[in-house]
């Protein structure tokens, strides 16, 4: 099968947004039929905010709406504390430490909460799972939670179509992905775990594993080390923590996924970020596309968005 090229604009603007790691059968139509039987959800219109990423409304317990990113970069799910306490959660000590983010001043949580009852985009599109939260005491960027999407639909599929700005939930049993059905000018690859976590990460052509990470508004971001100098002039970005990561631009990167060609892709070094922290394949990468999380296939689909 010959590869399909899609060229990605160095255009694309450059906004601030978050990542948190821790110390096919035929692909997916845009409107998937859904088993009657299925705790599917609506479809979920989300806002792409600068300093913030993938926006829905939500409501735990009844109370909100509240500010949450979708982020599924994130290996936890954190609200600040003045949604716990508007929600009435019942906080108790977590079992182990979560810290979070990539700069020099990462977020720290040592409580957690599970909500009895979470929706998202309308208050009573409620979501299957009872997610485990950590609490913090506050987020910056003006959210009250980032949520991890395989926190809160279990083993319920689900596609972030980034143009259309639209989550669809759905159950995988009636569509799923198969490796032998590749969609058009797009891929169909494994879902691969590292470490134990549930965090979505793809194989390049190189060999290399990176983060599909909705949470990031880098293009293909890597670790300083990992490749030569960039230029000189550094940026500064957000962090989840409060405080910044600092990057630098390299020269536009071509690289492949299954039979997916992406070229002049924007790529940025990361500057004084943890050793573990993965090669990111974040928001400006990833703007055309839809992509599609099978969790029981353990497939991911990455596919040109249609227009609505």
């Amino acid at each position: 099968m010959s590869k399909a090229k899609l060229a990605l604009a160095l255009g694309i603007s450059f906004l601030n947004g978050w990542a948190v790691p821790l110390a096919g059968t035929a692909h997916v139509s845009s409107s998937p039929r859904v088993h009657a039987a299925s705790r599917s959800l609506r479809s979920i219109r989300f806002r792409d905010e600068a300093g913030a990423g993938l926006v829905v409304n939500g409501w735990i317990n009844g109370a909100g709406p509240f500010a949450f990113a979708i982020d599924t970069g994130a290996d936890v799910s954190l609200v600040s504390s003045r949604v716990a306490q508007s929600a009435r959660l019942a906080v108790s000590k977590s079992k182990r430490p979560i810290v979070a983010g990539l700069s020099n001043a990462p977020i720290a949580a040592n409580d957690e909460a599970f909500a009895n009852d979470l929706s998202i985009g309308s208050r009573d599109n409620v979501v299957p799972e009872r997610p485990l939260l950590a609490v913090v005491p506050s987020l910056p960027g003006g959210i009250d939670g980032i949520l991890n999407p395989s926190d809160l639909f279990g083993s319920l599929a689900y596609s972030i179509d980034l143009p259309n700005r639209q989550l669809l939930v759905f159950d995988s049993r009636t569509i799923g992905l198969e490796l032998s059905s590749q969609p058009r000018d797009g891929a169909v690859v494994r879902w691969i775990k590292v470490d134990g976590s549930d965090r979505p990460f793809v194989k390049l052509s190189d060999g290399r594993l990176a983060l599909v990470d909705t949470g990031s508004s880098f293009g293909l971001a890597v670790r300083e080390g990992t490749v030569s100098n960039g230029r000189n002039h550094t940026r500064r970005t957000g962090d989840l923590g409060g405080g910044d990561v600092q990057s630098r631009e390299l020269g536009p990167t071509t690289i492949s996924i299954g039979d997916l060609v992406l070229e002049n892709i924007p790529t940025q070094m990361l500057l004084g970020v943890p050793a573990s922290t993965p090669v990111i394949l974040g928001r400006r990468a990833l703007q055309p596309f839809k992509i599609t999380f099978d969790p029981v296939a353990r497939l991911i689909a990455i596919e040109p968005a249609r227009d609505r």
